[in-house]
């Protein structure tokens, strides 16, 4: 194969060869599919339609909910898929457009993480310049660049990966299609491209990253400083959420991409995949509604059928920016 232009199909790594395992991993996969639909629906829904909940918090909760809806379709229906039929392969068209979505969307929910960490830092910090700094206009833009930033991350990683020549088959290491594996099957003198590519967008996280931590370094030095007990509990309670997420986010992409070479081994290798491609978008909801008691009302009154959306009020994106 000389080039991408011969090859009209990729082969993904299966989860099983026996049928057992492969209905078994069909199942698990439908159950924690299922969970983050109904998870993140109902976060979007109750933002929605609760009008206690227009605050740009909730306008960037709302953001990444359906972030993780679309991390979490674009790699779990195709695995499901695999193991029910008992194939592997994907079309070279469905694999450029798998890599580009998921690039994407997990490009963006970085981004907005990063967003989301400066509105804490707004809120507790600067409290009195909150509804200046964070109106309307601002979260949409800050919301926006988040999107925007990450479709162009995905668009020249996917452009250029799909560039390289392939000529050295067309199987590959992973369930779904990322830029690692892609490389491997291309010629070894074409990486330098997307490397270097790849080394602009590790710049730009590792400043997000930075930003997030001292965010939170600021976060902590003023809760520690509040009299009240109360207080400082309400604070934990709406910065801890966020931080899980970003924790989990970063530890499992860490681990995914720089285990040693030593720790290898197939089964391994897609458990970690699975742990930082699907876990996190599944489990983000429970995260954010354990300690969030407006959000935790809202969603019983949504479960209850006597949360439902008032035409009379303000589109969500019009957000009241108090807290």
């Amino acid at each position: 194969m000389s080039n991408g232009s011969s090859i009209t199909h990729f082969l993904l790594l299966a989860f099983a060869d026996t049928r057992e395992l492969q209905l078994l991993h069909f199942w698990l996969f439908l159950a924690i599919y299922l969970a983050a639909l109904l998870g993140n629906g109902l976060i979007i829904t109750a933002v929605a339609c609760d009008h206690r909940l227009h605050t740009p918090m909730y306008f960037f909760l709302l953001s990444l909910a359906l972030l993780d809806l679309g991390c979490i379709s674009t790699t779990l229906p195709n695995a499901m898929a695999s193991s029910l039929w008992n194939t592997r392969t994907i079309s070279y068209l469905g694999c450029v457009a798998q890599l580009f979505l998921f690039s994407f969307l997990m490009s963006a929910e970085f981004y907005l993480l990063t967003v989301m960490a400066y509105d804490r830092y707004v809120a507790i910090c600067k409290p009195l310049h909150y509804g200046s700094l964070l109106g309307s206009r601002a979260c949409v833009h800050m919301a926006a660049a988040a999107w925007g930033t990450g479709f162009l991350s995905g668009l020249l990683h996917t452009a250029n990966t799909f560039s390289l020549p392939l000529c050295q088959g067309n199987s590959l290491d992973q369930f779904f299609c990322e830029i690692p594996q892609i490389l491997k099957v291309s010629c070894s003198h074409s990486y330098l491209r997307e490397f270097w590519l790849l080394v602009v967008g590790a710049c730009l996280i590792l400043g997000c990253f930075v930003f997030i931590v001292v965010s939170y370094v600021q976060i902590f030095r003023v809760v520690l400083r509040i009299p009240s007990q109360q207080g400082r509990h309400k604070a934990f309670s709406t910065c801890l959420p966020h931080l899980v997420v970003v924790s989990l986010f970063i530890s499992t992409a860490t681990f995914a991409y720089l285990k040693p070479p030593s720790l290898f081994s197939p089964s391994l290798h897609l458990a970690v995949s699975v742990l930082y491609s699907v876990v996190p978008t599944a489990v983000n909801p429970l995260i954010y509604s354990v300690r969030n008691q407006e959000l935790k009302d809202s969603l019983r009154k949504l479960i209850n059928g006597s949360c439902t959306i008032n035409s009379n009020l303000p589109p969500l994106l019009c957000i009241d920016p108090r807290v």
